[in-house]
């Protein structure tokens, strides 16, 4: 039988005792990488007393999924036989959904166990009331396809909820604030760790913002599905925004009719 076992997000301590117990009895791991995997397991044999388990580990990624179903597909109804992501829950955005698919075809016993999820984890702390929303995982990289994708992720009707690694967030916020600046965005990175950090506001803050900042950690991003024209800034809001004098300069002026000049000399004489 095989079984998809999410792992912690970030804080080990996440860990379920079920995941535990299922580890000590396989016989066979399916890592998306087995070096991630068995450095959990020593960490999981260190610090929670876990039975660190007499297993092969192979890798099963998007590049060698199919070859490794033709090696081990016997396996996996006659041993104990346990997928795991690197961190989250396995067969979603992940190379496991062509175990899942396989299983499926074959009549295969497959169970997957529940657990910590980036995707869900972030859309409760986003604080967005409709309660409904599209994954849309990690966009193209580049071009056509990645424009196409970010539009409809823009006006899918629902909330929209994207990956994104720390070297994009910034091309990331600049193309959602030119085409919807005033659009609510809600952006965590390093869920569940040491250094996890919260953002929300619009598109244009956003951006001015973390473009002034040291950008690391993979980050979700929570596009809401307020329309422009039912939330505007007001100079207030903007006065009362802890960020940098020059990049809430730039949005004073284009909520005023003063310039960008004037705006940041007032703001640094306040600073001093």
């Amino acid at each position: 039988m095989l079984t998809f076992i999410p792992t912690p997000i970030g804080n080990p301590q996440d860990i379920t005792i079920r995941a535990m117990r299922n580890f000590e009895k396989a016989t066979l791991f399916l890592c998306e990488d087995t070096r991630e995997t068995k450095r959990l397991l020593r960490l999981l044999e260190e610090r929670f007393e876990m039975v660190y388990p007499i297993a092969d580990f192979l890798s099963f990624n998007e590049h060698n999924g199919k070859t490794r179903i033709e090696e081990i597909g016997g396996r996996l109804q006659n041993e104990t036989v346990v997928y795991v992501s690197d961190a989250g829950m396995p067969a979603i955005s992940d190379p496991g959904q062509r175990l899942v698919e396989y299983c499926q075809t074959q009549m295969i016993s497959y169970d997957v166990l529940p657990g910590a999820s980036a995707v869900t984890t972030a859309y409760a702390a986003s604080g967005f009331a409709s309660g409904k929303f599209c994954f849309f995982a990690f966009l193209p990289h580049k071009g056509k396809e990645r424009q196409a994708s970010l539009n409809q992720a823009m006006d899918c009707g629902y909330d929209a909820v994207l990956y994104e690694s720390p070297h994009r967030l910034e091309k990331l916020l600049e193309e959602i604030s030119t085409l919807d600046p005033n659009r609510e965005l809600f952006i965590a990175k390093e869920l569940s760790k040491k250094f996890q950090t919260y953002h929300k506001a619009s598109a244009l803050i956003l951006y001015e913002k973390i473009k002034e900042s040291e950008i690391r950690g993979e980050w979700v991003v929570i596009i809401s599905q307020t329309k422009k024209d039912e939330k505007k800034l007001t100079l207030n809001e903007v006065l009362g925004l802890d960020i940098p004098p020059k990049p809430k300069a730039k949005l004073l002026a284009l909520l005023s009719d003063r310039d960008v000049t004037s705006w940041y000399q007032e703001l640094s004489a306040k600073k001093r």
